[in-house]
């Protein structure tokens, strides 16, 4: 009679919580392997989190439906198509502003947020300073919008007025759009609440020189494919939040032949390609925008748990999840940590703020910072922690993207589709990384560093899906 390896073997101790068991059994020389355990996430309130999680993950519709949401999703195609101003694009009316994050009104908005929608006051020559631009916001002369709500997505404030032209994505099977703000650069920009008279100068100038540029350049080229430069991106260093270096120089290769032989002036043409190769984060708006069409594509599933949009208004973090149709989940932003610009520091920053996160939300930006390591010198952190940051973060999805490879992985897809009962069990959050704002109107950029949504979104957004899953038979 054989006897069990359980009286023969070595043993092999696996432990989780605190380290003190671990630590009493190293002491002694025996092996112990640590896992990363963390129990689900405690609803604000008391609320039954453990009780709502065992009801979405009982829904009949929850497997065939998150299925279908990664089918649809890793099926997009985004393929840049057009540069309109955003009045023609978005229909946007005189008085009318887009901003970032879910809705939020001029009482409780953010000083960026605040900044940006005086700058673009000023810009579309509804007030003659920013001074009188405050005071008419203050009184309401202005309605404002989430960018989501129209299909578009803006970084940081994201504010997008009728004058500002925007990129305009479509999805190549589906014809689905998206569309996203021309990037303005880093420091003292109207998306960082900065609006001085270099900001709206500059903005003038990208309306009047750079936006009919592009819109020829691409209109003379035929669509640009912006999935296969993100491919190409996370293969060459980048990761499509906070490093877009080798993006923006693939998409100034693609159209510069088109730019020069359109007819404009040299001047013109010269002043254009220097600005998109001087801003590494050119391609942000458009990685924005891919991200924004591939997510849409998973809307409306009943029983679906992914979650389809993260964003922040500088007050308040909101997500969306599939199952739940448009309904917010928001909970205060928290302030991220990082590295600050000159003489900022932590007391200068606003709390999180942008559509920016549309990246992560797809499996891009601050869950493919194994792809770039160097990102680290730009947020904080180093490149373990970029390392252990992607890897925690397949935990959290339901899907790996082929088309998102990741050398160091040995070519692992990107981890895609975050799943909000995934998030709550695990109690891991998702990773961003991201640019941070000066709190006061004016200001423009602080710095940039590491965040996270807070747990309060994906708990509120676990109490809806149980609240809509199916009651289930009794036993017997």
């Amino acid at each position: 009679m054989s006897r069990s390896r359980l009286l023969t073997d070595d043993p092999v101790v696996v432990a989780s919580g605190a380290r003190l068991l671990s630590e009493a059994l190293e002491a002694q020389a025996v092996p112990v392997a640590d896992t990363d355990f963390h129990p689900p996430m405690a609803a604000p309130g008391g609320g039954d989190t453990a009780g709502d999680l065992v009801r979405v993950l009982a829904d009949p519709r929850r497997g065939a439906a998150n299925a279908e949401a990664v089918r649809r999703v890793l099926g997009v195609r985004p393929q840049l198509v057009d540069v309109r101003p955003a009045g023609e694009a978005l229909e946007l009316r005189p008085g009318s502003f887009l901003h970032a994050g879910p809705p939020v009104d001029w009482e409780h908005a953010s000083g960026p947020l605040r900044g940006a929608l005086m700058g673009a006051m000023v810009f579309e020559g509804l007030a003659d300073t920013p001074e009188d631009a405050e005071a008419a916001l203050r009184r309401g002369g202005a309605e404002l919008e989430p960018c989501h709500h129209r299909g578009a997505v803006g970084p940081m404030a994201g504010v997008v007025s009728p004058s500002m032209w925007v990129f305009e994505l479509a999805d190549a099977d589906t014809g689905r759009r998206s569309w996203c703000s021309l990037n303005e650069g880093l420091g003292a920009v109207l998306r960082y609440g900065a609006y001085g008279p270099d900001v709206i100068e500059r903005l003038r100038w990208m309306s009047r020189v750079l936006g009919p540029l592009l819109r020829d350049a691409v209109r003379a080229h035929g669509p640009v494919d912006i999935g296969a430069i993100l491919a190409q991106m996370l293969q060459m260093g980048d990761e499509g939040h906070n490093r877009n270096r080798s993006g923006t120089l693939m998409l100034l290769r693609t159209l510069l032949p088109d730019l020069l032989a359109g007819g404009a002036p040299a001047g013109d043409v010269a002043a254009a390609a220097d600005f998109i190769g001087g801003n590494d984060h050119f391609f942000l708006n458009l990685a924005m925008p891919a991200g924004k069409l591939m997510m849409d594509a998973a809307r409306g599933i009943p029983g679906c748990t992914m979650v389809v949009a993260m964003a922040r208004n500088g007050t308040e973090f909101g997500i969306q999840v599939s199952g739940c149709g448009d309904r917010w989940f928001t909970a205060p932003a928290l302030t991220p940590e990082g590295l600050f610009l000159g003489s900022f520091g932590p007391e200068d920053a606003n709390p999180d703020i942008g559509d920016s996160t549309i990246t992560e939300t797809c499996g891009i930006g601050g869950f493919a910072m194994a792809a770039a390591p160097a990102i680290v010198r730009f947020v904080g952190g180093d490149a373990d922690f970029a390392l252990r940051t992607t890897r925690s973060m397949y935990e959290i999805t339901l899907a790996e993207n082929p088309a998102f490879q990741l050398p160091i992985l040995d070519f692992r897809g990107a981890p895609t589709g975050i799943d909000a009962t995934r998030v709550v069990r695990t109690g891991i959050l998702p990773q961003i990384n991201t640019g941070m704002a000066g709190r006061v109107p004016g200001t423009g950029q602080v710095g940039a560093g590491l965040v996270t949504p807070p747990a309060e979104c994906f708990t509120a957004a676990l109490a809806a899906l149980a609240a809509e899953a199916p009651t289930l038979p009794a036993a017997g």
